[in-house]
């Protein structure tokens, strides 16, 4: 089941649920934040089994909705505060050949590894622990609030002093917390974890900065697991043409941790489990069109698809305007 949230011309929200091809509303709820908390509630801990269980209404053509912006993140939170975006980086093997060429460097003597290669051999070393143990921890980062949140169809807007933005498909998963501190998986979703890759490459510690970011997920929630292999595609549309393409590889057989695994080193930090928070937890990626050598424009579209999860990604590149003053100055009280 899939399920995607749709504005009304009210500013009121209708909740989407399909499988298979059709598309329906969902009865008696007002938005998926309200109707994932009803279900923890109830104790039934089954998405699929409470939204068929409120029965459905109207069918909607959720492909229209897309190209009328109507399309809204398939699962928000009154205080935009209170939706977390995060995620973990050097967790996937890539190709083959990207991953026979980073086994290869992974062997070399430990003093001649960067840092980031030893974060990647430690993932392949111990990053899908047996019998339910804890793993090694991966690389992490924060993106923002809800307040970075753009819906499907939106822009992806760089703020005036950044170097570059890029796309970076990737497998986010979606959580809610529940009112005793339990995290509670709503299901997978396509994101975007748009990023400065060239403020990145300047130098690895201004990873945490290249992150700040907004970045995008759905336009559909797939409720349940995940397969174990998922293969996708990114693309870069310029004035209609398409000017990069490339799969894109995710699911547990193509990286190099257990969802289980990020799972378990998010949600340990006590911050992270506050009652009726939303965390978008984005897995990382092995494709970017920054690594072939793209320099994204003002105006491209990112597009991200993969089956399984519905209807495809898209977002635009956008420019904040340069303010009056370029300089943050902060008053004293």
């Amino acid at each position: 089941m899939l399920i995607s949230q749709v504005g009304n011309p009210d500013g009121s929200i209708m909740v989407v649920a399909r499988e298979g091809g059709d598309a329906h509303a969902v009865r008696g709820v007002r938005s998926a934040y309200e109707l994932v908390r009803d279900c923890i509630r109830s104790g039934r801990a089954d998405l699929a089994a409470h939204v068929a269980q409120l029965g459905f209404g109207q069918a909607v053509d959720l492909e229209a909705a897309l190209a009328e912006g109507r399309l809204l993140p398939p699962l928000t939170h009154p205080d935009p505060s209170h939706l977390h975006l995060t995620g973990t980086g050097l967790t996937h093997l890539g190709s083959a050949a990207t991953r026979d060429a980073m086994h290869q460097k992974a062997g070399a003597a430990e003093e001649t590894l960067t840092d980031s290669m030893k974060m990647f051999r430690m993932g392949l070393e111990g990053g899908k622990p047996a019998n339910g143990a804890a793993g090694v921890q991966p690389e992490w980062f924060y993106k923002g609030n809800g307040a970075n949140l753009a819906a499907p169809g939106g822009a992806l807007t760089s703020p005036f002093f950044a170097e570059d933005g890029g796309e970076e498909p990737e497998i986010a998963g979606i959580y809610v917390i529940g009112d005793d501190g339990t995290p509670f998986r709503v299901g997978f979703a396509l994101s975007n974890e748009f990023s400065d890759h060239v403020m990145e490459r300047r130098n690895y510690l201004y990873l945490a900065h290249s992150k700040l970011r907004p970045a995008s997920f759905g336009p559909e929630i797939r409720i349940g697991a995940p397969p174990a292999d998922i293969r996708g595609v990114s693309r870069i549309r310029r004035a209609g043409e398409v000017i990069f393409e490339k799969p894109f590889l995710s699911g547990e057989e193509n990286m190099s941790h257990s969802f289980a695994n990020l799972e378990h080193h998010h949600f340990k930090y006590a911050l992270f489990r506050m009652p009726g928070d939303i965390h978008v937890h984005m897995f990382g990626t092995a494709t970017l069109s920054f690594a072939d050598g793209v320099r994204t424009e003002v105006g491209d579209e990112f597009e991200i698809e993969a089956p399984d999860f519905g209807l495809p990604l898209r977002n635009r590149l956008a420019l904040e305007p340069i303010p009056p003053a370029a300089r943050m100055d902060v008053r004293a009280l």
